[in-house]
């Protein structure tokens, strides 16, 4: 069981952190969210950038919540 709790966990982070970072790049190629899976990677990680954006100070026009959100994901990953 615990094997299973710890793949799941691991799973869980690697999806999370490839859906930070395809909302990374979606930044750059497609801010307005004009299709489906762009709709779809918004959706699901403004809940994780929307608090750290809320905690972080303002920078203008750049927007670190995803730097932190990633590397704590990261950090997370290193921990299992």
């Amino acid at each position: 069981m615990e094997a299973f709790v710890r793949n799941f966990v691991e799973l869980l982070l690697v999806a999370l952190f490839i859906l930070v970072f395809a909302r990374v790049l979606l930044s750059w190629i497609d801010p307005g969210g004009r299709n489906q899976a762009s709709i779809f990677i918004i959706q699901t990680t403004e809940p994780l950038l929307a608090p750290v954006r809320r905690m972080l100070p303002r920078t203008g026009m750049l927007d670190l919540s995803a730097t932190v959100v990633l590397l704590v994901i990261f950090a997370l990953m290193r921990a299992f």
